[in-house]
């Protein structure tokens, strides 16, 4: 997926019952015309963090319920109350400006020279392009093709250098 800073869906207003649904106050334009959407990214800590839609339930008027896949509890959407949410931009036939594409083997590195693992590929599927990490514990960390989270890559040293929000490379582990 892609993200679009600007493509706002709305807004997390608060979150509904306990199976970790989020109110979402829609953004004019998206009152009664919402669009198909299998993800999302949410904004938090000034960055985009992509989230898989497992539920939605519109029922008119300016408000959206979503369910996020892996979220099903109150404890863990509650620190997003008050995050923009952001559509994923529709596919792209080439690789990202300024970025090499044959980035496998490249040590990735988090900004505070933490190791985050050895990338092992690009996942290139319609409008969800991921870089595909194997940490040094052999789980896959999948971290979005996306420049904000691109700080360096080094193609002499072979190191990519990574800006995640806390916790995205804990998503998949």
């Amino acid at each position: 997926m892609i993200y679009d800073d600007k493509i706002l869906l709305g807004q997390i207003l608060k979150v509904l019952g306990y199976d970790g649904t989020v109110a979402v106050r829609l953004e004019e334009g998206f009152v009664e015309n919402i669009p198909e959407m299998e993800s999302v990214f949410i904004e938090t800590e000034g960055k985009p963090v992509p989230f898989f839609i497992s539920g939605s339930d519109y029922q008119g008027g300016n408000m959206l319920r979503l369910r996020f896949e892996g979220y099903e509890s109150v404890n863990k959407m509650t620190e997003f109350t008050g995050c923009n949410v952001y559509l994923t931009t529709t596919a792209i036939n080439h690789t990202p400006a300024g970025e090499n594409n044959d980035i496998t083997g490249y040590k990735a590195l988090h900004k505070n020279k933490k190791i985050l693992g050895t990338v092992s590929g690009i996942i290139k599927k319609t409008g969800q392009w991921l870089i595909r990490v194997v940490s040094p514990g052999g789980q896959e960390i999948l971290v979005p093709y996306h420049k904000d989270l691109i700080v360096k890559t080094d193609t002499e040293n072979k190191t990519m250098i990574f800006d995640l929000p806390e916790g995205l490379a804990d998503i998949n582990l």
